[in-house]
C-alpha cells in the first residue's frame, strides 16, 4: 500500500479477537511463541553448568574463571542490545518478521558456540546469542498480547514467562549427563549448546504458521490482510466450537501510518504515561536484582555456606527452577480473576517478606541446608509470578505502536541495573564467606521487591480482562478528530439499518439504562472510601472506541453492553426459575465464568435498578410485574 492509500479507518478487529473462545489456535500461539522462554532458561542454565568444564585442561578451549564472568556479562549486554534494536524493528516492520528473525539468530549463534576454539570467538557467539534472546522478549510478548483474548491474557502471559524455569530445570538435569564421565570432556559441553539449537529449530518450524498480528497490520495500512487473517481465525475457531461466535461490539477508529518516529514514541511514554513508566521501571529493576543475584550465585552459595558439592548442585538448581515454574502456572489465573493490582503488589510483597526472613535467619545462624532451600523455594514460587507480571504490565499499559519497544526498553534498563548489580554484589558477598554480609544482600533484595510492591499499589493499572486499546489508546487513534455526537449518530445509523422498530426501541431503552447506570456508578465512585483506591479506576477514556463515555453520546461501551446483558440474565433466571440464594443463582447462571466480580456486580445493579429484589441477606427473588413496571417508570423519570 502506498502512502496515499493510508487513511482513517474504523475496525472491529480488536473486539473480534478478544471475544474468541479458547481454541486450538490459541494453543498454537503458545507453542509457537511462548516456548522461547524455555530456550532462555535452558541457555542460561547450560552456560552456568558447563562453565567449570570450559576452564578444565583438555576441554578444547582455554578459558579461565575471569573470562567466564566476562562471557556472562557479554551475554547480558547482547540481550539488552538485541531487545532495544529488535524492539524498535518489531514496532516498525511487524511482529512475525522479527520473531522469525530473532529465533533464527539465536539458533545460528548457539549452534556456532559449540564450535568454539578461542576465547574471542566464544565472546562473540555469546553476544549474538544474547541479542537473539533479547529480541525475542520484545517481539514475542507484543505478539502474544495482541493475539490472546483479553479475558485470558494475564494467565497466559504469566504462565509463558514462567516457562523460563521449565527450561532451566531441564538444562540443569541434562548437563548432569552431558558433563558426566560417560561423555568425553571435549564433546559434552559442545552437545549442550547444540541441544539449544535443535530445540530452537523445532520451535521455528511451528512458528512459521503463526500469523502476523492483525492489530499491527491495520494500523500500518494493511487492513485487508488483517481482515483476511481474522476471518481465517474465526472460521477455524467456529468450526472447532460448532456454534456461532459471540457478536463483537467495539469499534476503534485509527489513522493508518507506515511508521511512527522513535522520538514520538519516547515522547508519548514520558509525557503521557510517566506514572506507568515509573511503575514498569520499579517492577523490572526489583525482579531483575533479586532473580539474577540468587540464580547466578545459587550454586556457589550452596557450596560456600552449606558444603554442597558441584556434582550435587545441579539437582538443587533443578528443584529451584521447578518451583519457579509452578508459581506462575498455579497463580497465573488469579491475575485475571482477583486482578492485576492485588496480585502483582501481593506477590512482590510476600517475596520481599520471605527474603527478609531469610536474611534474618542468616544473621542468627539458624539456617540449615534444608530450611534454606525451603525458604528459597517458597520465596521464588511467589516471586516468579510477580517477575512474570512485570513483562505483562509493560506489554499492556502502553499504546500498541510502542508496545514492543516499551518491553525492550524496560527489559534492558531492568537487566542493566538489577541484572548486573545483583550478581556482582552477591558474588562478592558469597566470596567473603561471612553470613552477616550475605544477609545484607538479602535485605537489599527484600527492599527493592518492596519498592515494586508499593509502586504497583500506587501506580498499578486495572488491566484484567480489558481490551488493550481500552487500557492504552493507540497513538493513531489520538489523531482522529471526530465530533462525538456525529460519530454516535453514525454508529446508531449503521447499527439500526438492519433492525426492526421493536429492536431499535429495545436498543434505545438499553442505552438509556446504561447512561443512567454510568451516572450512578460515577457518583458512587466519587463518594466515600472508594475515591482513595489506587490505580486509574474505570474512568479512563479511549477515543474511537464505540461506547466510550462522552457527554451527549447515545452509545455505550462494549463492557457496559455486556453488563446490561448480564443484568438481563439475572432478571430472566429469577423470573423463570423463582427465588434462589446467591450461590444457587450463580450456579444457574454459570456466573463464575463471567469474570472477576462480574456476577456480584450484575446482581447488585439488578437490585438497584428494580430488576430483582433482595429477600434476605443471601436470597433473591424476581421483581413482581407491577413493582418492576413502577420501578422502571421511576427510573425513566429520573
Amino acid at each position: 500500500m502506498t502512502t496515499q492509500e493510508l487513511r482513517t479507518i474504523r475496525t472491529q478487529i480488536p473486539a473480534r479477537l478478544d471475544r474468541l473462545p479458547w481454541s486450538r489456535f490459541h494453543w498454537k500461539i503458545i507453542i509457537g511463541l511462548g516456548t522461547v522462554w524455555i530456550l532462555d532458561g535452558l541457555e542460561v542454565t547450560i552456560v552456568g553448568s558447563v562453565a567449570s568444564r570450559l576452564t578444565e585442561p583438555g576441554s578444547g578451549v582455554s578459558l579461565n574463571a575471569a573470562q567466564i564472568g566476562i562471557a556472562a556479562a557479554i551475554y547480558v549486554a547482547g540481550a539488552c542490545t538485541g531487545a532495544l534494536l529488535f524492539g524498535q524493528l518489531t514496532d516498525r516492520f511487524g511482529r512475525k518478521k522479527l520473531f522469525l528473525l530473532t529465533l533464527a539468530l539465536y539458533i545460528v549463534a548457539t549452534v556456532l558456540t559449540a564450535f568454539t576454539f578461542v576465547p574471542w570467538y566464544f565472546f562473540l557467539m555469546r553476544f549474538l546469542t544474547g541479542m537473539g534472546i533479547g529480541g525475542e522478549y520484545a517481539a514475542i510478548n507484543s505478539a502474544i498480547d495482541e493475539l490472546i483474548p483479553a479475558r485470558n491474557r494475564g494467565q497466559v502471559d504469566i504462565a509463558i514467562n514462567g516457562s523460563y524455569w521449565l527450561g532451566a530445570a531441564f538444562g540443569a538435569l541434562v548437563t548432569v549427563v552431558l558433563l558426566s564421565n560417560l561423555v568425553p570432556i571435549t564433546l559434552g559441553w559442545r552437545l549442550a549448546f547444540g541441544l539449544g539449537g535443535v530445540i530452537g529449530l523445532a520451535i521455528l518450524l511451528v512458528r512459521r504458521n503463526v500469523p502476523e498480528s492483525p492489530r499491527w497490520l491495520f494500523i500500518h495500512g494493511r487492513e485487508q490482510e488483517a481482515e483476511r487473517i481474522v476471518d481465517e481465525i474465526e472460521s477455524e475457531v467456529q468450526a472447532e466450537m460448532a456454534r456461532p461466535l459471540p457478536r463483537p461490539g467495539a469499534t476503534i477508529a485509527v489513522r493508518q501510518r507506515k511508521a511512527i518516529p522513535f522520538r514520538e514514541i519516547a515522547q508519548t511514554a514520558i509525557e503521557h504515561y510517566p506514572r506507568r513508566a515509573t511503575l514498569g521501571l520499579a517492577l523490572f529493576v526489583g525482579q531483575a536484582f533479586l532473580y539474577n543475584a540468587v540464580t547466578f550465585d545459587l550454586g556457589t552459595l550452596l557450596g560456600a555456606f552449606f558444603d554442597v558439592s558441584s556434582k550435587m548442585a545441579p539437582y538443587f538448581v533443578a528443584a529451584f527452577a521447578f518451583g519457579n515454574f509452578l508459581g506462575p502456572l498455579l497463580l497465573g489465573r488469579l491475575f485475571d480473576t482477583v486482578g492485576r493490582i492485588p496480585m502483582i503488589s501481593g506477590t512482590y510483597f510476600v517475596s520481599s517478606a520471605l527474603t527478609f526472613v531469610t536474611g534474618v535467619l542468616l544473621l542468627t545462624g539458624s539456617l540449615t541446608l534444608w530450611t534454606f532451600m525451603l525458604l528459597i523455594l517458597l520465596t521464588f514460587f511467589v516471586a516468579s509470578a510477580g517477575a512474570s507480571s512485570a513483562y505483562l504490565t509493560v506489554s499492556e499499559v502502553f499504546p500498541m505502536e510502542t508496545r514492543a519497544l516499551a518491553i525492550a526498553l524496560f527489559y534492558a534498563i531492568g537487566t542493566a541495573v538489577g541484572g548486573i548489580t545483583g550478581p556482582a554484589l552477591f558474588g562478592q558477598l558469597v566470596e567473603s564467606g561471612q553470613a552477616n554480609l550475605l544477609a545484607t544482600g538479602f535485605f537489599i533484595g527484600a527492599g527493592v521487591m518492596l519498592l515494586g510492591s508499593v509502586a504497583e499499589m500506587l501506580l498499578g493499572v486495572r488491566a484484567e480482562r480489558q481490551s488493550l486499546e481500552h487500557i492504552a489508546r493507540p497513538l493513531t487513534a489520538e489523531e482522529v478528530e471526530v465530533d462525538p455526537d456525529q460519530h454516535a449518530a453514525l454508529v446508531e445509523t449503521e447499527r439500526s439499518a438492519e433492525l426492526s422498530a421493536a429492536d431499535r426501541q429495545r436498543l434505545h431503552e438499553r442505552d438509556e439504562r446504561v447512561r443512567q447506570r454510568t451516572t450512578r456508578v460515577q457518583e458512587r465512585e466519587r463518594a466515600g472510601r472508594r475515591r482513595f483506591r489506587p490505580g486509574p479506576g474505570s474512568g479512563f477514556y479511549s477515543p474511537g472506541m464505540v461506547g466510550t463515555a462522552t457527554t451527549g453520546s447515545r452509545w455505550s461501551a462494549i463492557s457496559d453492553e455486556v453488563l446490561d446483558a448480564e443484568i438481563d440474565d439475572v432478571a430472566r433466571v429469577l423470573r423463570d426459575g423463582g427465588s434462589a440464594d446467591r450461590r444457587e443463582l450463580e450456579k444457574r447462571l454459570e456466573g463464575r465464568s463471567w469474570g472477576p466480580g462480574r456476577f456480584r456486580r450484575a446482581l447488585k445493579e439488578a437490585v438497584e435498578e428494580g430488576r430483582a429484589k433482595r429477600l434476605s441477606s443471601r436470597r433473591y427473588g424476581p421483581q413482581e410485574p407491577s413493582e418492576g413496571a413502577d420501578e422502571r417508570g421511576t427510573s425513566a423519570d429520573r
